[in-house]
């Protein structure tokens, strides 16, 4: 039995030095941060996945995700740049998925595909109710992203229950921007946060200027309750190991 696979690529843990040193080598060179070879403190109470065609090439895709609730999200890596007091009434399971990149020279829908595969099953395995994290635009050009995060505005904010609060010193608010393209601002969406919002997931009402990475980031949620039944079942299928006959 192998872990769960789409052809040409397998989804595994990263459990050796090996690994790790080589999942923290992806992280620098997708987010343009040499400082990310080092592993960081966020990394110790995670467990980290890597994604590799294979042939045994060097991982196209990584990410880590660590467990949370109520008592200890203030913890999470999230919380360094967003007030989350409103999650502290969040009844279930949470799991925070961080650092979430892919290989720049790669571009195939099944890496995307596969590393929800992944998430589904770490979800039903814990029996997780919400998925969250902060999705990241490169750059900290905020008009760049004017027609992106104004379509974030008007269509996918969080429920008030659960809105996370400004807490980082430099912020962009959703609300003060011009839109003149919402087609242009879906376009502008990372992959990963457009599977988020396909699935039902919502974001903060602002997005953090994070200097030391370079990025404009969102928080982002994903409420497993509100994940259409059909799209869960096609999750579980992928998550589902395989045999590696025929491959």
């Amino acid at each position: 039995m192998t872990e769960p696979h789409s052809g040409r690529y397998l989804v595994r843990g990263a459990e050796t030095p090996s690994d790790l040193a080589r999942v923290r080598a992806l992280r620098a060179l997708c987010f343009g941060n040499a400082t990310l070879h080092e592993a960081d403190p966020f990394d110790t109470a995670a467990r980290q996945f890597l994604i590799e065609p294979r042939e045994g090439a060097e991982p196209v895709c990584s990410f880590r995700l660590t467990a949370f609730d109520a008592s200890n999200l203030h913890r999470s890596y999230s919380a360094q740049f967003y007030d989350l007091s409103a999650l502290d009434r969040f009844p279930g399971a949470m799991l925070e998925l961080g650092r979430f990149c892919v290989h720049p020279d790669w571009h195939d829908p099944d890496i995307l595909r596969l590393a929800w595969g992944r998430l589904a099953g770490e979800v039903d395995a814990l029996k997780a109710e919400l998925l969250f994290g902060c999705s990241s635009f490169a750059g900290i050009a905020a008009e760049t992203y004017c027609n992106a995060f104004a379509l974030l505005n008007a269509r996918h904010l969080a429920p008030e229950a659960w809105r996370p609060g400004v807490k980082a010193p430099e912020v962009v608010r959703f609300a003060a921007l011009p839109s003149s393209d919402p087609r242009a601002g879906l376009q502008a969406l990372p992959p990963l946060l457009r599977s988020y919002l396909a699935m039902g997931g919502w974001v903060s009402d602002h997005a953090v200027v994070d200097r030391a990475m370079n990025t404009l980031h969102v928080f982002t949620g994903l409420e497993i309750a509100a994940i259409p039944a059909g799209r869960k079942r096609l999750l579980r299928a992928l998550a589902a190991p395989k045999h590696a006959a025929g491959h």
